[in-house]
């Protein structure tokens, strides 16, 4: 890990009552600290609840935090890292169905794709527009966010989220 610290977002967007406390303790265990997350019931999902965290923790932090949840059956939620000094910011998105996406972000959040990303849809498509046009919503993490979506108008009344300034 990095001396350099990051800040990023967990939302979790879904999640059964019985993970929740496993939740909790894999956040802590990535980020350096016992973490309590307030729980709220996800109307998009009844009988799943959801929360989120702002944290401030060691460069890659982010990533720590993806790979200890992982996999979880039944659970949703998103991990952003912003870019910080030296380093381009991250997201990954996680749904049952779908598994993990991670993307590269620069310091606005907006997601990039590599030459080299945008290369191998050429390269699939074999001059087929419509193959071009999947290969590029797969690296955009399209079907992430269209499944996500309802999750995250998850109530009237959810919190406001402020951008950070990087530098």
């Amino acid at each position: 890990m990095s001396d350099i610290e990051a800040r990023g977002v967990l939302y979790v967007h879904s999640a059964p009552a019985a993970l929740c406390p496993h939740i909790e303790w894999a956040v802590g265990a990535a980020l350096g600290a016992q973490e309590k997350l307030e729980w709220e019931p996800q109307p998009a999902a009844p009988g799943t609840y959801r929360a989120e965290i702002n944290w401030i923790a060691a460069q890659g932090s982010g990533a720590k935090l993806a790979s200890s949840l992982r996999g979880w059956a039944h659970l949703r939620y998103e991990i952003t890292e912003e870019a910080s000094l030296g380093s381009d910011g991250s997201r990954w998105s996680h749904t049952p169905e779908l598994g993990i996406f991670h993307a590269t972000t620069d310091v606005t959040g907006n997601i990039m794709v590599s030459e080299d990303r945008i290369r191998y849809a050429y390269e699939q498509a074999d001059g087929d527009p419509s193959a071009v046009y999947h290969e590029l919503s797969l690296a955009l993490g399209e079907a992430w966010d269209e499944e996500l979506e309802p999750f995250r108008q998850a109530a009237d009344g959810a919190n406001v989220r402020w951008l950070h300034r990087v530098g």
